[in-house]
């Protein structure tokens, strides 16, 4: 059977709704000899008779009753199919809006956004670096779609799940006393040295002092609201920092910045994504998360499902196991 457009159901479908070659002409801004053409075409494609045909009209034959209807599901169901497609398109060459805080939207994030891009080159893509305690409260307030934050706080009134792992490490200039320590620090150690530490809100500095609990941190040696800028006070040898695995691998790798030893898995942390209830699954928002997730060999959940961070991992040996 020869292929049949979706025109001719529709002048087939007006005919039957309309009893009349001349009404479906009006109907369809179509001149009335190409209706009764189309009409006999689809006569002789389907070999069934659709109209009874005599000096004073034409009437539907039970076939072309039945024809009508089944032309009307086809039709209703690519409308709702071209409907679908055009929200979609219209979902893709939005804006997405993200926030980031500061470590992933360095050293993660823009190779998230780059391979969404790539997915999708119309989407129009908004970062914004911010600590972890700025990041939800864009989020909460809908100014981003989507945020990602290290910061082991609950993300209240959000959505989150686990989209990737990251280590916290010591830090120090190649001269320090630590600098050729082999011995892993304890709690103490850290709580009782002036850290350079990045600016509260941020979640670096959430996750040391959730680690270091109960025990109270003195005074930073400096706060500072970049981690570059907490790089260069280290290098300068104001004083050891605690800082993402991503930040200092490659001051690490040029020799400028030692690593110093701690027990194992202490300083270990969730990276998660948190969005509001009702993130559209289909939406590139979603599909972000999908990315980072991905990238990282997490398995995201569904946008109605929350994932809570897990609390860190005690201190081997230290003052909270005694």
């Amino acid at each position: 059977m020869a292929e049949v457009d979706l025109s001719l159901l529709r002048v087939i479908v007006a005919v039957m709704d309309h009893h009349s070659m001349g009404a479906t002409a009006r109907a369809l801004d179509m001149a009335q000899p190409n209706v009764s053409r189309a009409v006999a075409r689809a006569e002789r494609m389907w070999r069934l008779r659709l109209l009874d045909r005599s000096p004073i009209g034409s009437r539907p034959t039970p076939e072309g009753r039945a024809v009508a209807e089944r032309a009307r599901r086809v039709l209703a169901e690519y409308d709702g199919f071209t409907t679908e497609i055009e929200k979609l398109r219209l979902e893709w060459t939005q804006h997405v809006k993200v926030a980031a805080s500061v470590t992933v939207a360095e050293y993660l994030a823009p190779t998230w956004l780059s391979r969404l891009r790539d997915s999708h080159p119309g989407l129009e893509l908004q970062l914004f670096a911010c600590n972890s305690a700025e990041v939800m409260r864009r989020t909460r307030r809908g100014v981003v779609d989507v945020g990602f934050v290290e910061s082991p706080d609950p993300a209240e009134g959000l959505r989150e799940t686990v989209v990737a792992r990251d280590r916290l490490e010591v830090v120090v200039a190649p001269l320090h006393p630590w600098g050729q320590r082999t011995e892993p620090l304890t709690a103490a150690e850290l709580a009782a040295t002036p850290l350079v530490m990045r600016e509260e809100g941020s979640g670096t500095r959430r996750t040391l002092l959730a680690a270091l609990a109960p025990l109270v941190p003195v005074p930073p040696a400096m706060e500072l609201s970049s981690n570059a800028a907490v790089l260069g006070a280290v290098r300068a040898g104001v004083g050891p920092a605690v800082l993402s695995a991503l930040a200092v691998a490659a001051e690490v790798e040029r020799e400028n910045l030692v690593r110093v030893p701690v027990f194992g898995g202490v300083l270990d942390r969730d990276l998660r994504a948190v969005w509001r209830a009702g993130l559209d699954t289909d939406g590139a928002a979603w599909h972000l998360v999908e990315l980072a997730a991905h990238a990282h060999r997490a398995t995201p959940f569904s946008p109605d499902r929350t994932a809570r961070a897990r609390p860190a991992d005690p201190w081997p040996g230290g003052p909270r196991s005694r």
